[in-house]
């Protein structure tokens, strides 16, 4: 087994991910993860602490992104308009690798209670880093609450839509997907009075 090879934390998420959509992930093991990734255990914990931490891997960035994308809307921003700009700029820095690990991802977390809670527990992330960017806008809690909502929403509606396998090969760019589906959420939304 080699001691390096370039990109090891994505080799490792990719192996974690393959390996519990194939055999479930309580019967998935560390050494299962490291040898099919091509790698050493020791290297498996210098990247997490265990296999659960890998379906957080990457929320810490896409919160700091939201919140960033938040942070950088125009001073007299609507929540709603700051929102999108953090969607933006979340979506704009997803990759193909992003895309390829969509219905892995999906295949895992259905496959396992764990793993769902641990994917709302990601979304309770994304919404709470959206609500402190927002309130540090000024906006009121309840409004900041709704709005960030919407924003996850719209966000996992545009990567379930992005990582889709039906779609064609060509499925746009992320940014593009959430954006729409954020203002279908932002219509709908408008017919609830």
């Amino acid at each position: 087994m080699p001691r390096w090879k370039p990109d090891a934390r994505q080799r490792l998420v990719v192996a974690a991910l393959s390996l519990f959509a194939e055999q479930g992930y309580d019967d998935t093991t560390v050494a299962q993860i490291s040898e099919r990734a091509e790698l050493t255990r020791s290297t498996f914990f210098r990247h997490f602490a265990d296999k659960r931490e890998i379906l957080t891997a990457g929320q810490e960035a896409l919160s700091r992104l939201l919140a960033e994308g938040i942070d950088s809307a125009p001073e007299d921003a609507t929540p709603l308009t700051a929102v999108a700009a953090g969607l933006e700029r979340a979506s704009g820095e997803m990759t193909s690798f992003n895309r390829e690990l969509g219905p892995l991802l999906h295949a895992a977390v259905e496959a396992n209670e764990e793993l769902q809670t641990r994917q709302a527990l990601k979304s309770v992330g994304m919404a709470t880093a959206m609500v402190d960017a927002l309130k540090r806008r000024g906006v009121a809690e309840p409004t900041a609450q709704v709005a960030a909502e919407l924003g996850v929403l719209a966000f996992k509606l545009g990567y379930a839509r992005w990582t889709d396998p039906a779609r064609d090969q060509d499925p746009g760019r992320l940014a593009t997907l959430t954006r729409a589906a954020f203002d279908e959420l932002r219509a709908a939304a408008a017919e609830l009075h």
